[in-house]
């Protein structure tokens, strides 16, 4: 027999042998969703709270509202928001399969990072003001008036503001003003940010992040609000 002949035989044993192995050991792994997140959980954690260190930040999944993780997921499949390893996740996924995985994050609650009020008093007032009231003579709404009083987030599909990590907000923040994030049509957080200065978006980053987490964690009922601006993926009431 001719070596070009042995080649795909030795090829094909050793494909074939681990596979009756792999098939052995599928049969003991759980078929739950918690178990199929585990590629999620190296970077979002076990509980979907999200990961914060010196070198890398993921923002937090848990008890966000459920249309608002889809409508994330959809946009890194369909590559309206980049980033390279999500977009690679989620690229062959169903619509339904996103859904389930949205549903599941959105009702867990572990506990959130302790606030910080290292930031000067005058940034936070400003990034309180900006948060709470908005600057009308800019047109620039307040953030209270999409993600609720509390800023817990809004059903169906707006995020609450709370409990995330600053180089998170901050950097979302500058991606939306960059262009560099995209929603659904009409984009209502890249028009707003858009309006924002860089000594806005730390002011804002600051007063959110010295926020104590509410007790109530739910987002506000849909309907409850009448936004300020027209926004995809979500229903103007």
């Amino acid at each position: 027999m001719s070596r070009l002949c042995t080649v795909p035989l030795m090829l094909f044993a050793l494909a074939a042998a681990p596979v009756r192995t792999a098939d052995a050991q599928t049969a003991k792994v759980p078929n739950t969703i918690e178990q199929r997140l585990l590629a999620c959980a190296v970077c979002h954690g076990d509980k979907g709270e999200g990961l914060n260190n010196k070198n890398e930040y993921y923002p937090r999944l848990a008890g966000k509202p459920a249309g608002y993780l889809y409508n994330q997921l959809i946009n890194f499949r369909d590559k309206r928001r980049e980033f390279a390893i999500m977009n690679y996740m989620v690229a062959f996924l169903s619509d339904a399969y996103l859904l389930e995985i949205a549903n599941h994050y959105a009702k867990l609650q572990p506990p959130h990072p302790p606030p910080s009020t290292r930031a000067p008093a005058e940034e936070l007032a400003r990034g309180g003001k900006l948060v709470n009231e908005g600057d009308p003579a800019r047109d620039l709404p307040a953030c209270a008036g999409c993600h609720g009083k509390s800023l817990t987030g809004l059903e169906p599909a707006i995020p609450g503001l709370v409990g995330l990590y600053p180089p998170y907000i901050s950097a979302q923040l500058g991606a939306w003003k960059e262009n560099k994030r995209h929603a659904m049509q009409p984009d209502c957080m890249h028009e707003v940010v858009k309006l924002l200065t860089p000594n806005d978006i730390a002011a804002i980053t600051a007063w959110l992040v010295a926020q104590q987490v509410p007790t109530d964690l739910r987002p506000a009922p849909a309907g409850s609000l009448t936004l300020p601006r027209e926004c995809g993926g979500v229903s103007k009431k």
